[in-house]
């Protein structure tokens, strides 16, 4: 497609260029002009199709470059997203090659370690000069967000987080892998670690982190704790321990935790 617009803008600009000889040549005629002048705006057409038309409408072009862009921050969303005034307008910018838990996700709710990522991420943005760095693919996401790397006096804000365990490398989409090995070795630092979502089991996986897996541990962990089977029958309301002989073919209505809870309950001991 770009080949037939770049053909169709050299013939246009011949065709400019012969008509523009002929009027020097032969004089001006309104038929010469009016050729003349449709010429020149096909030629203008096709020049606006051969640029990157959402560099026109947005001003944001897709060109790669290191630069780190000046900004000023409007507030922090999350741990992985920050609203700044980027060429005059206000801008939400998602954090390239990370993934930090939701704070307030209409479907996920609130994660572990999602409140301490956007307070760290706050502490790190507010505490010097903000700048940003976009890479060579995509600078907008179907979001309207800006996609960038962010700095702060120069640091890597998105490779501090993956250091002390608060984010994962996520979203690898090439040609926006600029700094992809660095922050893999930041992430297995945390990892060796077993820094902030690393310290959890199966929380932090490639797909996501997945809650639930915790609060399943949780609640096996606390099933393992709580061993004390309460029975109700002919005899009144016993606990076994499991110490007790015939704790192994009793089927408890109720499960306790210490024996005092039994007793608090109306169980007793066996005879």
């Amino acid at each position: 497609m770009d080949v037939v617009l770049a053909l169709m803008f050299v013939i246009c600009g011949l065709i400019l260029w012969s008509l523009a000889r002929g009027v020097r040549k032969k004089g001006f005629t309104w038929k010469r002009g009016g050729s003349l002048f449709l010429s020149f705006f096909l030629l203008i057409g096709s020049g606006f199709f051969l640029v990157d038309r959402s560099e026109l409408l947005s001003g944001i072009g897709t060109s790669g470059t290191t630069e780190q862009i000046p900004v000023e921050l409007v507030k922090v969303i999350d741990g992985d997203t920050i609203k700044i005034i980027y060429q005059g307008q206000e801008k939400n910018v998602r954090y390239l090659l990370i993934d930090t838990p939701e704070t307030n996700h209409p479907r996920l709710g609130k994660q572990p370690f999602g409140e301490e990522a956007k307070k760290r991420n706050t502490e790190l943005i507010e505490n010097g000069k903000l700048t940003i760095e976009f890479d060579v693919g995509e600078r907008v996401d179907k979001y309207g967000r800006l996609l960038a790397y962010i700095y702060v006096d120069g640091a890597s804000v998105q490779e501090k987080l993956l250091e002390e365990g608060l984010a994962r490398v996520a979203y690898v989409y090439p040609p926006n892998t600029r700094y992809l090995d660095p922050f893999e070795k930041a992430q297995k630092k945390a990892k060796k670690k077993e820094a902030g979502i690393w310290s959890l089991e199966n929380y932090a996986r490639d797909d996501g982190f997945h809650a639930e897996s915790t609060e399943a541990e949780e609640e096996t962990s606390l099933n393992e704790d709580c061993q004390i089977k309460g029975n109700i029958g002919s005899s009144g309301k016993i606990y076994h321990t499991p110490d007790s002989p015939w704790y192994e073919q009793t089927k408890p209505e109720v499960i306790f935790c210490t024996e005092e809870e039994a007793v608090e309950a109306g169980f007793r001991a066996p005879k």
